[in-house]
């Protein structure tokens, strides 16, 4: 394929690109200091050629909420910090089986179940991990969706446990660089959810890990994050845009909004396109926070081929409806793959019944309530 945008730098890394060569650190750290507009075109043309042309929604439940022993500076659900959210356990199979069922009614093709803790532990919590193994095969059995999981750290035998029960991707984001990364989290390392995740596809299990931005890195630090992924290997790249609470450090150090401009979230995008090829760019937590309604769909435009559709872990999503409609004012259509839905009819519901139920649970969601 030959595709020019007239601007030598990203030319020459399209070139590349398109002959099968990886693009390396040096050329994501030239890319990300190249016109947005330019990089926007690039990484447009980047998806067309190695993508299928549709944007695949996933959905998450907040399976077990808050009491977290870590202390991620970005996180609400941390025992650490004083964040007014509801603390509970595991929610059981069936009302993961719920969520589950909302997220497939709503066009999610992938369901992710997530706990907030350092690790569900087959040997310390045999009863809870026993549930999250139940609860993983009623969404395997029952829906259309293909379900993954987030569960913090894992030993070799607890992810050989896991790919054996079809758990598709496993979930674990490195956040940030390596270089950043302790500026973060203090608990543990950058390397400690590396080898997590080296363990979870050293067992069969596809990986999505990704980042969040406007936490204070540099855009170097955006770079090397990438680069880090394409080191592990990953299928899935979520991105997530820091939506400050109140009661986290970060929260308390930068108020309401993230430190990131909507350029910088498009050229980042666009960058990760152009690093990750073939990967699903998501576009994920965050995003209604930092993007204005009529914003959204600009990073679709700029490479990203995913979104994380309904409730976040401890926010609500908009609706989606309203996510479709972003979608296809991108000019892009909804993955189908899985979960073969009408998005006509999960828009026309939203508007004959004149409230929303989000796909997936935060502390609020319908979802969970008892």
């Amino acid at each position: 394929m030959v595709y020019k945008t007239g601007n030598k730098t990203i030319d020459d890394a399209l070139a590349r690109l398109f002959e099968g060569e990886r693009l390396d650190r040096r050329d994501g750290i030239a890319l990300m200091a190249q016109p947005v507009d330019e990089l926007a075109l690039a990484a447009d043309a980047v998806r067309r050629e190695f993508g299928d042309g549709t944007v695949d929604a996933c959905s998450i439940v907040n399976a077990k909420a808050g009491n977290c022993a870590e202390d991620c500076g970005f996180c609400a659900q941390s025992v650490h910090f004083e964040t007014g959210i509801d603390n509970y356990g595991f929610l059981g199979p069936e009302k993961v089986l719920e969520a589950a069922k909302r997220a497939e009614r709503d066009g999610a093709q992938r369901f992710g179940i997530v706990v907030a803790e350092k690790g569900v532990s087959k040997e310390h919590r045999p009863e809870e991990w026993e549930e999250v193994l139940e609860a993983i095969r009623l969404v395997r059995d029952e829906t259309a969706v293909e379900v993954d999981a987030s569960l913090g750290i894992l030993t070799d035998e607890e992810a050989e446990i896991l790919a054996e029960e079809g758990l598709n991707h496993y979930n674990h984001n490195i956040e940030t660089s390596p270089r950043f990364f302790p500026e973060i989290v203090e608990t543990h390392s950058f390397e400690d959810r590396v080898h997590t995740l080296e363990v979870a596809k050293e067992a069969g299990m596809d990986l999505c890990a990704g980042v969040i931005l406007g936490m204070g890195e540099s855009p170097t630090d955006r770079v090397d994050a990438a680069i880090a992924l394409q080191d592990i290997g990953i299928s899935s790249l979520p991105v997530n845009i820091l939506n400050p609470v109140a009661g986290t450090p970060l929260g308390d150090e930068l108020g309401e909004s993230a430190d990131i401009t909507t350029e910088e979230i498009i050229e980042t995008i666009a960058v990760y396109r152009l690093l990750h090829p073939e990967a699903r760019v998501r576009l994920t937590g965050g995003r209604e926070a930092n993007l204005d309604a009529d914003e959204q769909h600009l990073p679709f435009e700029a490479g990203a081929d995913g979104i994380l559709t309904g409730d976040y872990l401890t926010t609500e999503g908009q609706s989606p409806g309203d996510d479709i409609e972003t979608i296809q004012q991108a000019g892009l259509e909804p993955n189908q793959e899985a979960n073969e839905f009408d998005p006509v009819a999960v828009k026309s519901r939203e508007a004959d019944e004149g409230t929303v139920e989000t796909a997936a649970g935060t502390a609020t969601s319908n979802a969970i309530e008892e």
